[in-house]
């Protein structure tokens, strides 16, 4: 064989072998390699279960002792004794006058709710109809007043035309109902406190805890704290946006308390009496704040 083939077949061999050799360098990595990871993903992936099973044990049990606890707590509160109005059980009752409490804590006759340009004022809106049934007739309406300063076994009577002798308030007030909803409206009338002292109703300087309203059917009535009742935007109205009151609004005359949810401001007075003791209250006993102060 001459040299030049030598040669060449020695390269071409020496080629081979080396490729033989990277061939199970290769293989010999690929079986290597792939036995770590075969124990390392098996390891992370037995960490992960084990982390996740005790996660869930975890939540089970946060969960399980959250709702126990819920559940022992709504059964504590229904079947705690409830106080005498509303049939409230005494810890949520106890919530009601706390709001009170601080309520009249911050009350004040200057403190008084913010009153809006006549632009402002939207539709009316009628909502709650207890206590205006249709026997009634608006032209033999009398105010009925009693617990007043002139002790009398029979109560005083007033008739609309007495009431609007008195000096006019105009007001453009934010009314706020305890369902959530809100509207700005215009009421005309007198201040409750101008009523009381043109007819001299009480004594100024021993002045009754509270004021009773009702309607004329007595199936609607409030029970107010006499504070808010002499408040200066407490009005007895007779018109609402520029017009007088509509039955569906409370006519001959409503109140407007601006202190208070709507479901104190009472349509269609009938009768108002002064007391010492706490007036029973229509929403009240349904379960309501009594004192519904904003």
């Amino acid at each position: 064989m001459s040299g030049e083939l030598k040669f060449a077949f020695r390269f071409w061999n020496s080629q081979k072998i080396m490729e033989e050799n990277n061939l199970k360098e290769s293989e010999d990595f690929l079986e290597i390699d792939e036995k770590p990871l075969e124990v390392e993903d098996e390891g992370n992936d037995k960490e992960i279960v084990k982390e996740f099973r005790q996660i869930s044990r975890r939540s089970f049990m946060t969960f399980g002792a959250a709702g126990i606890l819920g559940g022992g707590l709504y059964y504590w509160l229904r079947t705690r004794p409830s106080l005498t109005l509303g049939g409230i059980e005494y810890p949520l009752r106890y919530g009601f006058q706390f709001n009170e409490v601080l309520a009249r804590k911050y009350f004040s006759h200057s403190r008084l709710a913010p009153e809006y340009p006549k632009s402002q004022v939207g539709d009316l809106r009628a909502n709650g109809a207890v206590g205006l049934g249709e026997d009634f007739d608006a032209n033999i309406w009398k105010l009925k007043v009693s617990g007043t300063a002139k002790s009398s076994q029979t109560p005083l009577e007033f008739s609309l035309e007495d009431i609007r002798s008195l000096p006019r308030q105009d007001i453009a007030i934010n009314f706020k109902c305890i369902e959530g909803w809100s509207r700005i409206m215009n009421y005309v009338g007198v201040r409750f406190s101008d009523f009381i002292e043109k007819y001299q109703l009480l004594d100024i300087n021993n002045l009754p805890e509270y004021v009773s309203l009702t309607t004329p059917d007595g199936t609607y009535y409030v029970g107010l704290d006499m504070e808010s009742a002499t408040h200066p935007q407490t009005l007895l109205c007779y018109e609402m946006n520029g017009e007088p009151l509509k039955p569906e609004h409370g006519a001959p005359l409503r109140l407007l308390i601006t202190t208070k949810y709507g479901i104190k401001n009472l349509k269609r007075i009938g009768t108002i009496e002064f007391t010492n003791e706490q007036p029973k209250d229509y929403w009240a006993e349904r379960g309501y704040d009594w004192y519904a102060g904003l």
